[in-house]
This record gives structure tokens, sequence and C-alpha cells, in this order.
């Protein structure tokens, strides 16, 4: 059992972690294509993506792996043979549940630990990438603008030589716009890849000098420089080398850290946020409107010795005369949009701490939840299995492609509830196993009693039994004749008939 099951995982994990790979390179296919990226650099970035798919490779291939295993022994007719040789279906699982297990537990700890490195380095890469510059390929017969601040057009090309060059450089601003034509060029990188040259044969160009000379008062009246060139170079700054970022921009991210940096997070922020939410209660406590009518008219307002809360807040204000009353309620609405506006402010700097702990405890319940997943797949992949008695990659694959979807659809929608904060973090996060959880229970025991769940032949028996039972009812509803002489007459109860039932 063991090496029909290992063979299968290992095969599937693969198939699997390649399948999400290409999805995952799909995603992010315009931050390298055109960059010139060696095989290192590409090699670098596929190895850290190959990483962290496995949290949705590893429940898959073991789900797959499972159904392949025992869809084989029953369409083989071993687990027959087994069972009648007095083996029941967990004596035969016992080995593989202990396999699961294993892997389970060393998924939390590679979730715990390598994923947060290969996270880490994965999005540096990612980050170093969207920052390169592109390849230099400058087409024939269209505008390109892969230049930082120009505009070239070219006309015809023969080799590495470019004819009729039109440049537009706005690297001044476009009221300090430069134009120039030339017959012929080429454009190389020099030797440390930082610098364009660009090298014009005969041609002429045309520099707006208007804000140099402070501009002409008339309209229209634009003075320019005119230059006509037998050859011009031209030092363009185009860094075309991947200059990597260092890997503490990640330091603090929620996928760079392991579970015990996380609690360590959580609880540091947790206490900022406590202490923030006291202050700005009792900021709001301290400027209540009672204030005002002690300014309008101080002399019928009590002390601040005296506790205002004893005070009736309409009663003082009637105390006022026309002149307080329109002093007080004019700055009981100002301070009120002043308190409104640091309200709104407060919620937005409590909202970054509040999302900053959310975010962390997502990504600490993901590190279970993972472990969790490979035990539940399992559970449901086995007696599935053990139910079809299907082997191969035929009826194994549609199912589990059709029961992960179910988990990811389920997952993700959890993750998005507890990420933007509708349901707590813990709901969010265990919805899929919650759900998941009781179909591995019942298909276990349903395939324990040798139930015959998924056969078309038990249902098409079922659906010929309610259909022989309709048809009975039809006939002894047509077959029925009523006794004569009472042929469309009411019958009624009988008084000495008890329950006021029809006597016959």
């Amino acid at each position: 059992m063991l090496k029909r099951f290992f063979t299968l995982f290992v095969m599937t994990f693969l198939i699997c972690i390649f399948i999400l790979l290409m999805q995952f390179l799909w995603m992010h296919v315009k931050d390298l294509v055109g960059k010139g990226l060696s095989i290192g650099v590409l090699a670098e970035f596929f190895l850290y993506a190959s990483f962290t798919m496995v949290p949705l490779g590893l429940p898959l291939a073991i789900l797959l792996a499972s159904l392949m295993t025992f869809g084989n022994l029953g369409e083989n007719f071993e687990l027959t043979a087994m069972k009648a040789a007095g083996i029941s279906l967990f004596r035969i699982m016992r080995p593989l549940i202990f396999l699961v297990a294993l892997i389970s537990v060393g998924a939390f700890f590679f979730s715990n630990t390598a994923l947060p490195m290969a996270q880490t380095k994965l999005w540096t890469l990612m980050f170093s990438l969207r920052q390169k510059s592109p390849e230099l390929d400058i087409p024939v017969g269209e505008f390109y603008a892969g230049i930082d601040g120009m505009t070239v057009y070219v006309r015809e090309r023969d080799g590495k030589t470019l004819k009729n060059m039109m440049i537009y450089d706005f690297s001044g601003g476009f009221n300090n716009a430069t134009v120039m034509t030339a017959d012929s060029g080429y454009v190389q990188l020099t030797g440390d890849n930082k610098y364009l040259l660009l090298t014009l044969f005969d041609g002429e160009s045309f520099e707006n000098i208007k804000q140099q000379r402070g501009g002409s008062k008339k309209q229209g009246n634009i003075p320019y420089r005119r230059e006509v060139f037998k050859k011009k170079e031209i030092l363009i700054d185009f860094d075309s080398n991947l200059n990597r970022y260092d890997e503490s921009i990640m330091k603090d991210q929620n996928v760079s850290k392991d579970a015990r940096e996380l609690k360590v997070s959580i609880d540091s922020v947790n206490r900022i946020l406590d202490v923030k939410l006291d202050q700005q209660g009792q900021e709001i406590l301290r400027n209540n409107y009672r204030r005002f009518v002690r300014e309008a008219k101080p002399d019928t307002v009590p002390q601040p010795t005296v506790d205002p809360a004893a005070y009736d807040a309409d009663s003082l204000f009637l105390t006022l005369d026309q002149a307080g009353m329109e002093y007080a309620m004019t700055q009981a609405v100002s301070v009120a949009k002043e308190r409104r506006d640091q309200i709104q402010y407060n919620k937005i700097m409590v909202n970054d701490s509040i999302t900053y702990v959310r975010r962390h405890l997502i990504e600490l319940h993901r590190k279970f939840t993972l472990s969790f997943a490979c035990l539940i797949f399992f559970f449901i992949g086995a007696p599935l299995g053990a139910i079809i008695r299907k082997g191969g990659l035929g009826m194994p694959a549609v199912v589990s492609v059709l029961m992960f979807l179910v988990y990811y659809i389920i997952d993700n929608t959890g993750y998005k509830m507890a990420r933007e904060g509708l349901w707590e973090v813990y709901q969010g996060m265990w919805l899929s196993s919650s759900v998941l959880l009781p179909i591995g229970i019942f298909l276990t025991y349903k395939a324990a009693v040798d139930a015959t769940l998924f056969s078309s032949d038990h249902y098409q028996k079922i659906f010929e039994n309610i259909k022989n039972k309709l048809a009975s009812y039809k006939l002894r509803a047509t077959s029925y004749k009523p006794p004569k002489g009472q042929k469309g007459e009411k019958r009624e109860a009988d008084a000495s008939t008890p329950h006021g039932t029809c006597s016959l």
C-alpha cells in the first residue's frame, strides 16, 4: 500500500506543481517578457515560485493519489479480496493514515520555515524584475516609447543600422521639446549596461528655448535653436542590469514571518491599538459640548469643579441670552465638524493597525489549515476510490479536480471574508475545513459499509421503484368504481359513527 500510494503521490505532486506553476507564470508573464533575463534568473524565479505553490499542490496531490490508489484496488478486485479475507477498510488504510499524518506534520514545518523564506525571496525578485528596463528593440514603422522621455520612429532597418529616423525628446518638458531627424543611425549599450549610446548621421535638431530665454510676449513667436550635424552622439540613462532590492523590504510583511514572529507582531500591534483606542475615547470625552455653554455665559453655568453630568444640557442652554445661544451653537457646530474630521482620521489610523493584525492572523491560521487539508483530502480521496472503483487518470482526475474546485472556491471565499473584516479570521480561514470534514466522514462511513453511493444501477433501481409505485397508484385510482345508487351523491357523516366517519 505504501509503495503504490507513494509512487502515485510523487507523480501527481509534480504534475500539480507544474500546472500551478504555469498558471502563476501566466499571471506574471508581463514582468518577465522582453526584459532580457538570463537563464539563472529565470531558474531562480521558477524555483521560488514552485515552493510557493506547495500549499495548493500538496492537498490536491494527496487527493488524487489516494483516489487512484484505492480506485485501482477496487477496479482489479483486490479490495474485494481483502475485505473477503476479513480485512476491514480501516485496516487497509492504516499505513497510509500514518504516512499522510507524517506528510501533514512536514507540511506544517514547511509552511512555517521554508515557505516564508521562499516568499521573501520570490517577491523581492519580483519587485526587482518590475523595475528592470525592458530589452531594447526598436520596431520599424511604429513610434517606440521604451526609452524614458523619448519617442523614436524608424522607417527602415538594414541590420543594426536604422534609417530615416525621427526622435522626439521630452525629457526637459513638453514646452522644451527637442525634435531630431537623421538619415541613419544606430543604438547600442555601453559596456557597463547603464547607458544607451545613440549615434546619428546627417541630420538636424530643433530645440525649443522658450524657457531659457524667458519667452516672447507675442503669441506664436517661440524662439528655437536649429542644429545641422554630420554625426551626433547622445548618451541616455538606460540601466539594463538587474538591480536587486534588499530582502529587508519584506521584513515586516506577513508572508515573510513564521508562527512565532507572527504572534509577536500581533501582540505588539494589539497593544498599540488598545492605547490608540483609549486615547481617542478620552479625547472625545474631554471635548464635550458643555464647555461651549460655559464660554458663552460663565456666570450662570456651574464651575468646572462641579460635575457637568449632573446638569441637563437643555436647561443650561436656555439660561443663555440670544447672543450667547448663537455663540454656543456656532462654536458647537464648528467643533463638531472638527471632531468628525478627527474621528475619520483616527478611524483610518486604527483601520491600518486592524488590517495589519488581520493579515497576520490570516497567515498564522493558514499554516495550520494546510496540514489539516492534507488529512481531509485523504479521507475524501480514499473512500471515493473505494466506492467508485475506477483507476488510472480518467475518472479520478475528474473527481479530484471537481472536489478541489469546491475546496478552492470555499477557501477563497472565506479568505476574502476574513481579509475584509466581514467575518472573524478563524471563521473565514477554517470555513473550507469545516465544510469538507463532514463530507470526508460521510464518505469514509459509506465506504466502510460497502454502500453503493455512486453506482448507476443503484440509482436506476430506486428510480424504477418510484416509477412502479406511481404507476400502481394511478392504476388504483382509475379502476375504482363507487357503489350503485350512490354515483354522484354526496355522502353524509352518520351521527352514530364515531369521529363523524361516513357509514357505508
